[in-house]
């Protein structure tokens, strides 16, 4: 027999013979909510939550649950931490059944496995795939002690795809994926590295897990090497904390979305268009920018000072206008008074980092505010760990070393987040919280954690202090509700909006995965997205026929903003170019009334604004392989045009019959056909029995009539669900007619009639 090659060590390989197999399973104590057994010196607790979940904790005993003895920081994930369910525990010959609702978790006590039914009707279990030699390739559960780790084991079967895990740029479906769950840089969308990672899934066969730890996590989703025929985890954590949904997959999101927070709603302007570039270089090129926006009646609410644009580079970032440009009749309040006089909002740039040249580094390492070295001193992050290979190289101004502000620390995470005042004083409405993923695995942060545990979360604690921040800042001045324009995201993220996509390359494949993102991002849990519209960086600047599709592409997400290295003003690309980008951005603004109804439905339920095919339409097989076209909310379904030329293949889910909005025509679902676009037009499809209600063309979200939003409804075919609209400014009367929008308002699309 052929021995495997012991000099390869492929930094994927999974150690079997690190991990103790967790076995003979005894019982220990319960109550109406828990049940406590032991494994030898294993602790495991099952514990009754909300509908549809059942929550798994194993850890050493003396460190886990009541039995503590070092309890862990808590970084206020769970939204509702404690059981609230009754549940039993029945002794069977194998082992246990504990049962809550209808929800049953069968427990085999030698070794340690387990069986998740509903209804009686097996959902999930532990790993199947056996050695040769009889034993679990990998354990069920398993303890690597020496490393401070646990892994999971669970069977799949053959068609079980696997959806969420955060923002990825590659194929929705994991199945067959090793994937990563740690934040990074990923300078791209190129990649399995990612900003937004979250250790959430779930199947359509009808149950999803959270891994509830700050670790990172490697999942094997059926990954060949490991097991293709078993979902496999690995967490970097001392206790395993598992949570099991059952449900649909709306469902899950929901029971998600109670478990760890619902989206809270963002401003209304927020989803109107954001300008921005990296960078504008002077105060009066970003006003002349303002004015230009005005001048050539693009529809616009925001405009963004990104980081060079208003902080000196050698000594960000601390709050502190670039005195060689913010000054005398460009001061800080003037150059943005001169910018909201164009009805605009102004987006300030920041990170949490403090240059060693700043005098607030030595000020704040004295306080005991920076995360540290294991000597106790300010841990410093040097940007550039091969002198050979700078990360940016000449593509950007390089960054100084800089001490990482510890958002562990009350005072420190209060101090940062207060000094945000003076900068809304001046005129900032929101900021841009860029960064957060330079948490190295030796620094030591005050509530006792290192990198290990902080790296992942530390950037959800620094989005947090600035919503958080703004929030306080809006309520004492009538500003309404706050949002960040943040770059990583973690478990519970969607209570803090929003994230955008990173920085994409200038090209149509990069605008490809940023779509995949953004509905991967949607199926963990977080509503809403924005990618940099024309591209981030690339060797070239984007054409016009890119700059539109993505234009075009980008009005249907929750959120819009054009940005990248060089300009991204629709004047830049020529006239033509402008009028056919107003023409788009004319109905982004229409859809407006909509994308908010959309929100405030995400807020209740958790569900995201772009629905990926599997969310959708979890039973319909085929339509999971057309894995870039997406309902925008309830009544429209929208293929995006990534390659030039302006086709696209689309797939209408069967059972629903759909009409073109464009020629009328209406397709029965479950059929496939080509679609031919011009740039100045959309694949958009409505859904039938559903309403879009349109508002006004506006010139920013200030001109919208809050009192009468809507303009005109399109009803597909005869109106049988309810609008999906802001303040339920158009309802329906259960004799199918609209009340809040006249009759002669209406565009009917005839309901479809086969040939």
């Amino acid at each position: 027999m052929n021995q495997p090659n012991k000099d390869i060590a492929p930094t994927d390989a999974f150690n079997r013979a690190a991990y103790n197999v967790v076995t003979e399973l005894t019982f220990v104590a319960s109550s109406d909510s828990s049940v406590v057994f032991h494994a030898g010196d294993t602790n495991i607790t099952v514990s009754a939550h909300q509908s549809g979940t059942l929550r798994l904790q194993l850890g050493e005993i003396g460190k886990l649950g009541e039995r503590s003895q070092t309890p862990r920081p808590d970084y206020g994930l769970l939204v509702k931490p404690n059981a609230e369910g009754k549940l039993r525990a029945v002794a069977t010959d194998t082992g246990w059944d504990v049962i809550f609702a209808d929800l049953t978790l069968k427990l085999h006590k030698s070794p340690f496995r387990i069986t998740l039914e509903r209804g009686g009707t097996p959902l999930v279990g532990s790993i199947t795939d056996q050695h040769f030699r009889g034993r679990s390739r990998i354990p069920a559960f398993g303890h690597d002690v020496s490393a401070g780790k646990w892994c999971v084991s669970l069977a799949l079967e053959s068609d079980t795809a696997l959806y969420g895990f955060g923002e990825k740029f590659g194929p929705l479906n994991k199945r067959g994926q090793l994937v990563r769950g740690r934040t990074e840089d990923a300078l791209g969308v190129n990649t399995e590295l990612s900003y937004k990672n979250i250790p959430f899934f779930w199947t359509p066969d009808g149950w999803g897990m959270l891994i509830h730890s700050t670790g990172t996590v490697r999942h094997g989703a059926g990954y060949p090497q490991w097991s293709h025929r078993s979902y496999i985890a690995e967490v970097d954590d001392d206790t395993l904390d598992l949570f099991f949904f059952a449900g649909t997959p709306a469902e899950i999101i929901s029971y998600y979305a109670g478990l760890t927070g619902h989206p809270a709603p963002a401003p209304l302007w927020s989803y109107g268009m954001w300008l921005s570039r990296a960078y504008y270089r002077t105060p009066q090129e970003a006003i002349d920018a303002a004015a230009e926006v005005r001048r050539r009646q693009v529809p616009c609410d925001v405009i963004t000072l990104d980081g060079r644009a208003a902080w000196e580079v050698k000594t960000r970032f601390c709050f502190e206008w670039d005195p060689s440009r913010f000054t005398g009749d460009y001061s800080a309040k003037k150059t943005l008074a001169a910018l909201k006089a164009y009805n605009l909002k102004v987006c300030a740039w920041e990170y949490p980092y403090v240059s060693i040249h700043n005098p607030r580094f030595n000020e704040l390492e004295s306080k005991g505010w920076l995360l540290k070295n294991a000597d106790g001193k300010a841990a410093v992050f040097d940007w550039v760990k091969d002198p050979t290979d700078d990360p940016f190289g000449s593509v950007l101004t390089p960054l100084p070393p800089s001490g990482i502000l510890d958002f562990t620390h009350p005072e420190a995470s209060r101090y940062w987040g207060d000094r945000h005042n003076a900068l809304f004083d001046d005129g900032v409405d929101v900021m841009k919280t860029d960064f957060g993923e330079q948490v190295e695995p030796e620094m030591v942060a005050s509530n006792g954690d290192t990198g290990r545990q902080l790296h992942n979360v530390y950037p959800l604690l620094y989005n947090r202090s600035v919503y958080e921040a703004t929030q306080r800042y809006n309520d004492a001045n009538g500003r309404g509700a706050a949002m960040v324009w943040g770059r990583d995201g973690f478990i519970s993220s969607q209570r803090y909006p929003m994230q955008w996509g990173g920085d994409p390359q200038t090209d149509w494949e990069a605008m490809a995965a940023s779509i995949r993102a953004g509905l991967g991002y949607g199926m963990s849990g977080v509503p809403f997205y924005a990618t940099d519209v024309g591209g981030f960086y690339g060797a070239q600047q984007p054409d016009a026929e890119l700059y539109l599709r993505w234009t075009a592409n980008a009005i249907f997400s929750s959120h819009f903003r054009y940005h990248g290295i060089g300009e991204r003003e629709p004047w830049a690309f020529g006239d033509a170019t402008l009028e056919i980008a107003k023409k788009l951005l004319a109905f982004r603004y229409r859809l407006i009334p909509y994308i908010a109804g959309a929100a405030a439905q995400a807020a209740a339920t958790g569900m995201p604004l772009m629905r990926a095919m599997p969310l959708a339409f979890p039973n319909d097989r085929l339509a999971r392989s057309f894995e870039l076209q997406y309902m925008f909310g309830d009544a429209l379904l929208f293929a995006p045009i990534i390659a030039a030329g302006g086709s696209t293949q689309v797939y209408f889910p069967a059972g629903e019959n759909w009409v073109d909005v464009e020629s009328g025509e209406w397709i029965a679902g479950g059929t496939v056909k080509t679609i031919r676009r011009g740039l100045d037009n959309f694949a958009l499809f409505g859904r039938e029995g559903h309403v879009l209600c349109l508002g006004r063309a506006v010139q920013h979200t200030g001109e919208i009539d809050l009192t009468a939003p809507i303009e005109m409804a399109w009803v597909f075919g005869k109106a049988t669900s309810a609008p999906c609209v802001m303040n339920n400014a158009v309802t329906l009367d259960a004799d199918g007619s609209l009340r809040g929008v006249a009759r002669k308002h209406h565009k009917v699309f005839g309901e479809r009639r086969d040939e």
